[in-house]
């Protein structure tokens, strides 16, 4: 037990993340609580504590990206339940720790009559007593904090990605945006590169046009020209993007293109997409295990960095009052 935490914390981690949920926990120095999680005939579940928790300050892990076994909507389904269970059974405070938070993505109208799903999340999570959600690198952190009434934090993944990016620091850099809507990411990190540096580090982005699925448009701005380039992204899907981007920055002269993302998705065609010699390198985090290039050749240029000292440091902070300011604006 770290006695640095309070005696009242209570940490789980429900089954579909126990991997991460376990080096969390030992990063905390505190013990994941037991809990059960049982499944019926019909598809339907229940998830329980098996410690008491009255008076509690709890944590409960479970990173909501779809597979390998079960669907994004089932962990969120559990997760919410599980929840509820423990305000019911008299937890002062419940925070879910979300790694990567489903539908994040969905965070505006784009279509007539759309859903803003991220909104619809946040109303479910407030519906079951939760008193804030932490997650890592959320697509939009603006559209994440004001969706609901909770308290909304989301770490940036950036931090964890410093030492591998000055490990190629090897002569002119540049940080590339993949899309406009990445800006802000991307310049932070930027800022926060040059500091370390103490060098003038480039900076560049990419335009792209979304719709119907469809992915367009074909300008890069920037200072690419004979610079290694590090790609700045919040997650990694079917890859798509990203390779746009490293095609475009290699067109317009960038010596090297190693890629950045949260999470890696990996859906169907991204070992194909990322297999292009544009892209050196992809380095991620374990948020979403990389389990869908299990076998594929790709796999070696996919580089996963731990993000359990991150999360367990801001668990850590949450569990004592202490200020979260350096985790969020690095």
């Amino acid at each position: 037990m770290n006695p640095s935490l309070p005696d009242r914390v209570r940490l789980f981690a429900l089954d579909a993340t126990a991997g991460l949920g376990g080096r969390i926990a030992e990063s905390l120095g505190l013990p994941l609580s037991p809990h059960e999680e049982r499944g019926f005939e019909d598809g339907e579940h229940k998830v329980r504590p098996l410690t008491g928790v009255g008076d509690c300050d709890c944590y409960v892990i479970q990173s909501l990206h779809g597979g390998p076994d079960l669907s994004a909507n089932d962990k969120l389904c559990r997760l919410l339940f599980f929840v509820g269970a423990l305000k019911d059974a008299g937890a002062a405070r419940v925070t879910a720790v979300a790694p990567y938070l489903c539908y994040a993505r969905k965070d505006r109208r784009t279509k007539p009559f759309d859903p803003v799903t991220t909104r619809y999340v946040a109303a479910l999570f407030e519906a079951v007593g939760t008193d804030a959600v932490l997650t890592l690198e959320v697509h939009n952190e603006a559209a994440f904090e004001n969706a609901g009434r909770r308290r909304s934090i989301t770490l940036p993944a950036a931090t964890l990605f410093m030492e591998h990016a000055l490990k190629h620091a090897d002569g002119p850099l540049c940080v590339l945006s993949p899309d406009p809507g990445g800006v802000k990411r991307a310049e932070l990190f930027r800022e926060t590169l040059e500091a370390r540096l103490g060098v003038p580090v480039g900076k560049a982005f990419a335009d792209k046009h979304r719709s119907a699925g469809v992915v367009s448009g074909d300008l890069l701005v920037g200072d690419v020209a004979g610079a290694t380039v590090f790609v700045m992204d919040d997650l990694i899907s079917t890859g798509g993007t990203l390779v746009r981007a490293a095609r475009a920055a290699r067109a317009a002269g960038a010596r090297r293109v190693i890629a950045f993302a949260a999470h890696g998705l990996f859906m169907p065609g991204a070992a194909e997409a990322l297999a292009d010699p544009a892209l050196e390198r992809v380095v991620v985090t374990d948020s979403v295990p990389p389990f869908r290039l299990a076998g594929a050749a790709i796999a070696a240029k996919v580089e996963t960095v731990p993000a359990a000292p991150l999360l367990a440091d801001a668990v850590g902070r949450l569990a004592t009052g202490q200020a979260l300011t350096d985790l969020l604006a690095w």
